[in-house]
């Protein structure tokens, strides 16, 4: 099998690279994070006009026509950089679900706008009780007067703090476990009856809690009482998505043990020279080279199966999952003391390695489901 990029693929791959490499730097990310709103909107508007946001979008809805092996190349290198603008609940997330969900109308109005870097979006969908379940959805909409209002709960959205407007997934009928029932709409997040409460993650990401009281939606989005496929379909592609940021920490993990390995003295020896780290420098390589090869198994499986293949973005998940997590202790524990300070990447990358274990599924949930496939 044919592993090479195309001059496309090259190019885009090449671009996100420089721009990590040159105005990506971990002090920069520092204070970017620092900032008021936890994202530089620069960067953002940088990341338009460079054509990243039109990477997601097929080319009937304006896009670049991106194929899952695309995404993957721009979340490996944004994992290099621990970037985090909201690149995957604007781009992925919520533009993915209207390109896949809207009308004709919806697409027109909200996706040149995402790809232009003029809108910030979010994607509300898990609540306090729900875990990894996505059918588990107490948020409730009814409709009055003509329009749906809507009530209820939503937690750790991501990018929900700045978002200007939200997708929220509520039930519309049934029980709070039933596959069926759970709907769409699009909300403006800045309607008097949205109460939103953000903050920092642990790995510097931006989220929020977020209430809403008799709610009015701007719109249903897709059909009413089956949003499930849909919802289940994104959360796939943000799984993949993820996948490939940690593959791309993991690697920046690697090579800053091993150049610590080089320089570091002990008993007047560097300390890679001792065979007992080696034997742990060798294992964390074989891991990320693993977690790697499952990543593209499964990126190519869902290429080729139109973005849908959970057996094999699941078995994907629960590998890399195990690979992030000893892959982050061990470069932790080779730096010593001084890999758990705020002045060293290499906590912050065992920070969002860990994060990503569990976001849209434990590493033992995707095993789980893994095997019921």
């Amino acid at each position: 099998m044919d592993f090479s990029l195309n001059s496309e693929q090259q190019m885009i791959q090449d671009s996100v690279s420089k721009f990590i490499l040159n105005d990506y730097d971990f002090e920069t990310r520092r204070k970017i994070m620092e900032s008021t709103t936890g994202f530089s909107q620069e960067n953002w508007r940088l990341f338009a006009e460079l054509g990243w946001l039109m990477l997601p979008f097929t080319e009937e809805d304006g896009g670049l026509g991106g194929s899952m092996v695309d995404l993957m190349l721009v979340m490996e290198e944004f994992g290099k950089g621990m970037v985090v603008e909201p690149f995957l609940a604007t781009a992925v997330m919520s533009g993915g679900l209207i390109a896949m969900a809207g009308n004709q109308t919806q697409k027109d109005d909200y996706l040149p706008r995402i790809m232009a870097g003029e809108l910030q979006m979010a994607f509300a969908y898990a609540e306090p009780q729900s875990r990894y379940h996505l059918n588990n959805v107490k948020c409730s909409a009814s409709e009055s007067n003509g329009e749906f209002v809507i009530t209820g709960h939503k937690s750790v959205v991501l990018n929900g703090n700045h978002a200007d407007t939200l997708i929220v997934a509520a039930r519309t009928s049934g029980a709070t476990n039933d596959n069926n029932g759970i709907s769409l709409f699009l909300v403006d997040a800045n309607h008097p009856s949205v109460k939103r409460e953000g903050y920092a993650n642990v790995d510097g990401h931006q989220a929020a809690d977020i209430w809403f009281d008799n709610t009015p939606a701007l719109g249903l989005l897709g059909e009413q009482d089956n949003a499930l496929p849909a919802i289940n379909n994104i959360i796939d592609k943000a799984t993949l998505a993820v996948c490939a940021e940690a593959v791309g920490a993991m690697q920046i993990a690697n090579e800053r043990t091993v150049e610590y390995a080089k320089t570091r003295k002990q008993f007047g020896r560097t300390i890679g020279t001792f065979q007992a780290l080696q034997h742990r420098l060798v294992n964390m390589f074989i891991e990320h080279q693993q977690a790697k090869s499952i990543l593209l198994m499964a990126v190519l499986k869902m290429d080729s199966n139109n973005g849908q293949d959970a057996k094999a973005l699941s078995a994907a998940k629960s590998r890399i999952g195990k690979a992030a997590n000893l892959v982050g202790r061990e470069a932790v524990q080779l730096h010593g003391a001084i890999g758990m300070t705020d002045e060293l990447d290499v906590g912050h990358l065992f920070k969002r390695l860990t994060t990503i274990q569990f976001l849209f599924g434990s590493t033992d949930t995707h095993t789980k489901r893994f095997a019921s496939l």
